[in-house]
């Protein structure tokens, strides 16, 4: 692995890693505060594209880098290290907020910050459609605005971006807990599992594995379709 992509790799651990830390930390302690949770969420992105974003691009989200990859943004050897430097990254965030937590006599930090599917709106069809169309929406602004065509983006793009996540979240709160990043749901199941005890929701993170994933999919598809002629695409 070369010194540069080591750098990348670093970079997106810091960034999962403060995602994780902060705006789960915020979930958390605010009781699960829709406006206060969509905010953080929101925040970190825009303060991580303009201290990372050069170094890595900022993906901090195994579903980006997955719409990358399909738009031939990265290589297949960047997106393994990314992903796993994301997933380590979230990890070591969810498991020092938990203990945080822990120290401080919590018991509901785990309700408060896992997404999981919300009996009362519709359950895991609800969802996995609210995920797919959730993260599409995220990365295909995601590869709009940083599309070196689109040049009224520029140094805006972090903040847009910054605006859509904290959008996702003010509309899936309530369904899901707002996932569209795998790396986020692994971390807080598995922290949730060392700290309390509780397997639910490490039981249901492959909705949010999945659904993330399949809305990158749709989300590069749309992309390519809607950006690319015939010859670009080729």
């Amino acid at each position: 692995m070369t010194k540069d992509l080591c750098k990348k790799g670093l970079a997106e651990f810091i960034g999962t890693f403060v995602l994780v830390f902060a705006a789960c930390g915020v979930a958390a302690y605010t009781g699960g505060s829709l406006v206060a949770t969509a905010l953080t969420f929101g925040l970190v992105i825009v303060a991580m594209a303009y201290s990372i974003g050069r170094v890595s691009g900022c993906h901090i989200n195994p579903a980006v880098s997955l719409g990358c990859l399909l738009t031939k943004r990265m290589t297949l050897k960047e997106f393994l290290v990314y992903i796993c430097a994301q997933i380590l990254g979230g990890f070591v965030g969810g498991v020092l907020i938990f203990g945080i937590a822990k120290m401080g006599g919590q018991t509901l930090l785990g309700n408060a910050c896992n997404a999981v599917p919300s009996v009362d709106v519709g359950g895991y069809f609800a969802a996995i459609i609210t995920e797919i169309v959730l993260t599409c929406i995220f990365v295909y602004v995601i590869l709009n605005v940083t599309d070196s065509k689109n040049n009224g983006a520029g140094k805006k793009a972090g903040i847009i971006i910054g605006l859509t996540l904290t959008l996702v979240h003010l509309i899936g709160i309530n369904i899901t807990g707002t996932s569209v990043n795998p790396a986020r749901s692994i971390a807080t199941a598995f922290a949730s599992l060392i700290y309390e005890g509780s397997t639910a929701a490490l039981a249901e993170v492959w909705v949010f594995i999945v659904a993330p994933l399949v809305g990158a999919l749709i989300a590069a598809i749309l992309y390519q379709y809607l950006n690319h002629d015939k010859k670009e695409i080729k």
